[in-house]
């Protein structure tokens, strides 16, 4: 039994737990593009050549890059902020303060860790004028990911990060690239908000454009790629991915609380293109 191997970030509707179903649908080709990035789990899990994998969030493209490139160094670094001195509130806020006021990426790399895995529920969130907004989480002892960290940069040899749009990171496909979209999801109900999720004002028209865009690649004349879309199992996803070639519905357990101990079933769609 091949080893899962974990991100070192915790990431609101990160694939870890989906990353076999989703290997599974995903064909052999030469490269892996992942224009919704986030914590990686399936580039972590999966076997490509090469990689372009790139996301919205400037501060995590800037940590990737920088594990990418001084891995040992930032190990080093950032495991000065997991000591107890560090896990409590008032230290938190400071260090969020000053990873807002902060234009230094190498600072803003080892912050964005710390806050990430000291914040509330593994959060990533912004306000309208772009500051880090998460909460202190309160954990006893915040995990210091540093296996996780020593593999992702090893496997980062093969990937090339970048920051973009997901119609620009589409722009460079080419034949026998596959691509895996993971966009923040539709809400299930009325009432659930993306904000949990990105903030980015990724909405409906959003949803509706990334089928588009996938349909429009997957079946230009010269075309040879693959796009597979995750999303919520909900009417709507199914009616938006109607020309998939494909569409499967696994259930998957969420936790919905800080605790960890109220887990609910969502049904998840996989839309193949």
């Amino acid at each position: 039994m091949k080893k899962k191997h974990r991100a070192f970030l915790k990431w609101a509707g990160g694939k870890y737990a989906l990353s076999d179903v989703i290997n599974s649908m995903l064909p052999k080709g030469n490269r892996l593009i992942e224009p919704f990035v986030g914590a990686g789990s399936v580039f972590l899990n999966s076997n490509y050549d090469e990689y372009l994998l790139s996301d919205i969030n400037q501060d995590l493209v800037n940590l990737y890059r920088i594990v990418q490139r001084t891995p040992d160094k930032f190990i080093a670094d950032a495991r000065r902020f997991f000591t107890p001195e560090y896990n409590q509130a008032e230290k938190y806020y400071q260090l969020r303060k000053e990873f807002n006021e902060s234009k230094d990426p190498y600072f803003r790399s080892l912050v964005f860790l710390y806050m990430n895995r000291h914040g509330y529920n593994g959060l990533c969130r912004y306000n309208k004028s772009g500051g880090y907004n998460v909460p202190f989480g309160k954990y006893k002892r915040p995990y210091f990911p540093e296996e996780e960290l020593i593999f992702f940069a090893e496997k980062a040899k093969k990937a090339v990060f970048i920051c973009d749009g997901y119609r620009q990171t589409f722009a460079h496909a080419k034949s026998g690239d596959v691509i895996y979209c993971d966009p923040p999801y539709v809400p299930l109900s009325k009432t659930a908000s993306f904000t949990s999720y990105s903030g980015n004002g990724f909405g409906l028209d959003e949803q509706a454009d990334l089928a588009n865009v996938a349909e429009e690649v997957t079946k230009a004349k010269t075309s040879n790629i693959t796009v597979l879309i995750s999303n919520h199992d909900t009417i709507w996803t199914r009616k938006i991915y109607e020309h998939a070639k494909k569409q499967q519905s696994i259930e998957v357990s969420r936790t919905i609380s800080q605790k960890g101990n109220k887990r609910n079933k969502v049904a998840e769609l996989l839309a193949l293109y």
